[in-house]
């Protein structure tokens, strides 16, 4: 297969399909997902799109708490700018038709979440993700100049002899059949990472793909050391993941152990709530920590949290009345690849957008509902500033595929990262462990680019290549700085240092890495 567009976007979540519906009007679009097109990141996100839409609030109070939680290494102009344009793209979610939880007056009912001082949080009950990917994929459907390439995956960029991006190679993941798709503009919305981790809110798809691919292709990455865990994953060793939004916390619920005691603040940010938890699992030897709702008023938590009340009613706990058994997990990488304020990557061609992009608005810890704000943002922005690209020189090289590689074998180093990113590169972190990572993941990621020279482009094997690449990134990031900050917690460097570490953690395609002095 082979096909020519003016636009490559790679993810089906908010900011791939927000660029694909106004890139239409412009010129020819294919979409690139692995799954369903509406299988995403996004479809998970149940909190809402952080915004300024209440007279009583500013920009300036939401970029101080987004600074805030940031812990230091937010760029103020992109934080500052970033938020003015949260009007602007709610209205633009509402024209494609979202629908948006309102109060009696008709106006957004905008609730409050940690790590904010007000409410500011647009929201479509506790499942505003899935209601905003249901009216972009209806959008962009109706579209003619849109193609959505559902089962497919992308292998590895396609740069041209000035290194020029021109698009990507895929795979079908159905038939496994190889093809190229040429653009003159590419951008990257494949989302998180939080595979990586043996505990994850995140589907199956989030394996770091995009990053893995743009630092095969040279693109500068950072800030990788700074993975958010959500503090409250519903407790269900059996079952599968799934995430209780902090909208709860800020209805009212409190953390508490297993007798029924607060232990810390409900409100605080997420690496601070997480590493509590986290703590209190460790010190008491309890498998889980708890929220209690039964404080809230019930009709109205019934009426608030729908989606949330009914899964944990099928797994037998009523929140109304009990107590909710909840475990951090791996949630959203604020780090990713490097992109000035209008989303550019350091490849000519290649933009980024969402998850993946380390943009500088979250700095070293995301604040809550900031992510489909950025991703939305962001998307608009590298519209504008690509305009309609130009042709790209279109290289010759092909990719390979040899016989199917032992699947007991890739799931088996799979499980062996996760559970060793788990243990060693998780909430709390010591230099003796990550120096541990560092020499398994690299020792892994031998093996497994050894397995891809030999078979070639296997899409269960794409996968783990990337996940184990971006794995090894993680570590060896995380290892490089020598102090707490944000999301990054080491034991042995327990301090925040401002004196020398107060810059981005930088990592080039030849494997270097060196402090940012952007901030």
């Amino acid at each position: 297969m082979r096909i020519e567009v003016d636009y490559l976007v790679m993810g089906s979540g908010v900011a791939g399909l927000f660029f694909a519906i106004q890139a239409a009007e412009h010129g020819r679009v294919a979409v690139v997902t692995k799954r369903d097109r509406s299988e995403s990141n996004t479809r998970y996100a149940q909190g809402g799109i952080a915004a300024v839409m209440d007279q009583a609030d500013s920009v300036a109070q939401h970029a101080r708490d987004t600074e805030s939680a940031g812990a230091g290494l937010c760029r103020t102009s992109v934080v500052e700018s970033v938020i003015a344009e949260g009007p602007a793209v709610i209205a633009q979610l509402v024209e494609l038709g979202a629908r948006f939880t309102r109060d009696t007056s008709g106006a957004l009912s905008l609730a409050r979440e940690g790590g904010h001082d007000t409410a500011r949080v647009v929201r479509a009950d506790d499942m505003t993700g899935r209601e905003v990917a249901r009216a972009l994929v209806a959008a962009a459907e109706a579209l003619p100049n849109v193609s959505l390439l559902d089962e497919h995956m992308a292998v590895d960029l396609i740069l041209d002899e000035r290194g020029h991006c021109c698009g990507a190679f895929i795979a079908n993941g159905k038939t496994g059949a190889l093809g190229t798709i040429y653009a003159g503009a590419t951008l990257l919305a494949t989302g998180g990472c939080g595979q990586v981790f043996q505990h994850t809110t995140n589907p199956p798809i989030a394996n770091g793909d995009g990053v893995a691919m743009a630092w095969r292709a040279g693109a500068e990455v950072g800030n990788m050391e700074f993975v958010q865990f959500h503090p409250t994953m519903f407790h269900d060793p059996d079952g599968p993941a799934f995430l209780i939004t902090e909208a709860l916390r800020g209805h009212g619920a409190e953390v508490v152990d297993g007798r029924g005691y607060a232990f810390t603040d409900p409100l605080a940010t997420r690496d601070i709530v997480s590493r509590a938890i986290a703590r209190h699992m460790r010190d008491s030897g309890q498998a889980c920590a708890y929220l209690d709702a039964t404080g809230c008023d019930a009709a109205e938590t019934k009426s608030r949290f729908p989606n949330i009340y009914q899964y944990c009613l099928e797994r037998g706990v009523d929140i109304t009345q009990q107590h909710l058994p909840v475990v951090p997990a791996a949630h959203y990488s604020c780090g990713g690849v490097c992109t000035d304020e209008f989303g550019q990557t350091s490849v000519p061609g290649l933009y980024a957008a969402g998850e993946v992009a380390m943009s500088g608005f979250h700095g070293a810890n995301r604040l809550a509902s900031n992510s489909l704000l950025e991703g939305l943002v962001f998307a608009r922005r590298a519209l504008l500033h690509m305009g309609r690209p130009d042709g790209r020189q279109k290289p010759s090289t092909v990719l390979h595929r040899g016989a199917s590689v032992d699947s007991t074998r890739l799931t088996a180093l799979r499980e062996k990262v996760r559970r060793l990113m788990w243990a060693e590169v998780g909430i709390e972190r010591n230099d003796a462990g990550l120096k541990r990572a560092c020499v398994q993941t690299g020792a892994l990621r031998e093996e497994v680019e050894a397995l891809y020279e030999r078979y070639g482009a296997d899409g269960e094997l794409v996968q783990l290549r990337n996940l184990i690449t971006v794995a090894d990134i993680i570590a060896r990031s995380a290892r490089w700085r020598l102090e707490s900050r944000g999301c990054h917690y080491n034991t042995d460097h327990a301090e925040c240092d401002q004196v020398h570490w107060r810059c981005e953690t930088l990592l080039t395609g030849s494997g270097g890495l060196a402090k940012g002095c952007r901030l």
